[in-house]
């Protein structure tokens, strides 16, 4: 299910300039295509994750999988932008209520140590690669057999994945709704977020007015606080505060968002040097982050649940977070006439080999206090952090680079180095990002 959403997001990305050829979309309303998903996905993670605790993740994420796949069907099918649009929303709707409560679902099912590390290098392999794995298959899909397929394709897959949770699954008790239905909170915190992302989305956007942005992030902040005080104050919250009393979840989610902010924002950045300054076409764009996926699926799927065993969640994510912020380092040096063999290939595979162990340790430490009746929550809460920190590290990066080339091409540079120059500030940005967490780490996470 995880690899689904996350193939589903970077496909239609390959997608978008043929289905705004085809259905006749204008330049904003075509990106209404990505954030329409994006806005529900994360607006919901944090309800959708208390649900699960409350009802039981088994039928939340039967839910969520089954309206994904509905939704899938009928972006499909769309004849029309609003349509198309509409089934995108939806599709972040079920997207929010299975992704939610996944790794809960996880951390219940494999308390082992051993078998967690596997588990979650599976998870991690398919949060981290799939982006990268989609790229590929969009270039094909589109080139082939049509746009509608990216789409299409999850019908047969979901209906499988359907089939295998209701046969495989057992089911889980809730706590029941009386425990934490708090309808006001979930109103509050759904609206708090689902603004939060569409400002951060809406920086992308070509003119996008400064007093607008101060108008939607007071309004996030007023609705987020709103919702922190209700929590206090409430006999049965949506979202218990005292989970942020320990330091140990608190710090190890900022590191998330951040290797989600800088991972998100690498991607991005790097497909469009391989575009705009090296010449690729989409198809070739997807096949040169094949280093990447393979070598994080060595690590992750591997290699790093044995290390993590062997040598606690703590120092792989020192050692994984070390080799992410190198290959940025590495990157931000690339010239306008870099080769793929030298410039790229290297990079991306010694990325993919350090996102490999960095996120599932993360993620693993997140988890690591979650009592029987929160996982859910911290489940939501951690799927949270990711989908936040590669919205925000997607629009702070592009943001960057946009400047910085504009800058030097106000300077006299030719386009290409100007590209190029905006790009490696993107890139030492990124490496900022694993920086912070690395220190964070070092100094305020518990080893494990």
């Amino acid at each position: 299910m995880q690899l689904m959403i996350i193939l589903d997001g970077t496909v239609v990305t390959v997608a978008l300039p043929t289905m705004q050829q085809e259905l006749g979309f204008s330049d904003a309303g075509l990106a209404w295509v990505m954030n329409s998903y994006l806005i529900a996905f994360a607006g919901l993670l944090l309800l959708a994750g208390r649900l699960g605790d409350l009802v039981g993740g088994r039928q939340v994420f039967i839910a969520g999988l089954g309206l994904f796949t509905a939704a899938s069907l009928l972006c499909g099918v769309a004849g029309s932008a609003e349509l198309l649009i509409a089934g995108r929303f939806l599709q972040g709707v079920g997207g929010a209520l299975a992704s939610a409560v996944i790794l809960g679902m996880i951390v219940g099912l494999f308390p082992a140590p051993g078998e967690q590390a596997r588990a979650m290098g599976i998870y991690s392999f398919t949060s981290a690669s799939g982006a990268s794995i989609g790229l590929i298959f969009g270039g094909v899909i589109t080139e082939t057999v049509g746009w509608q397929w990216a789409f299409l394709i999850n019908v047969p897959i979901g209906l499988a994945a359907v089939g295998f949770a209701l046969r495989l699954l057992r089911r889980q008790p809730g706590l029941g709704l009386g425990k934490g239905a708090d309808v006001l909170g979930a109103v509050l915190v759904t609206a708090g977020l689902s603004v939060a992302v569409y400002t951060i989305v809406q920086l992308a956007e070509p003119h996008t007015k400064l007093p607008r942005t101060l108008v939607l992030t007071a309004v996030a902040v007023v609705l987020l606080t709103a919702f922190v005080l209700r929590q206090a104050r409430a006999a049965n919250p949506l979202l218990s505060l005292r989970v942020f009393r320990s330091r140990q979840v608190t710090v190890a989610n900022v590191v998330v968002m951040l290797l989600f902010a800088a991972g998100f924002g690498f991607q991005f950045t790097t497909a469009l040097y391989l575009q705009r300054v090296l010449g690729y076409d989409s198809l070739s764009t997807g096949l040169a982050f094949l280093p990447a996926p393979i070598l994080n699926a060595v690590m992750s799927l591997s290699l790093g649940p044995r290390l993590t065993v062997r040598f606690g969640a703590h120092r792989v994510l020192v050692g994984g977070m070390a080799a992410f912020a190198l290959a940025l380092l590495w990157l931000s040096q690339a010239p306008v006439d870099g080769t793929y063999v030298v410039n790229v290939a290297p990079v991306l595979a010694v990325m993919g080999a350090g996102v490999g162990v960095a996120i599932p340790a993360a993620i693993m430490l997140a988890m690591s206090e979650a009592s029987a009746g929160e996982t859910g929550l911290l489940s939501g809460v951690t799927n949270t952090a990711q989908q936040a920190g590669a919205a925000v590290g997607t629009a702070i990066l592009a943001t960057l680079a946009a400047a910085t080339t504009s800058d030097r091409l106000s300077a006299g540079a030719g386009d290409l180095p100007a590209l190029r120059d905006g790009y490696g500030v993107a890139w030492i940005s990124a490496a900022g990002f694993v920086t912070a967490g690395l220190l964070l780490t070092v100094t305020l996470l518990r080893r494990s």
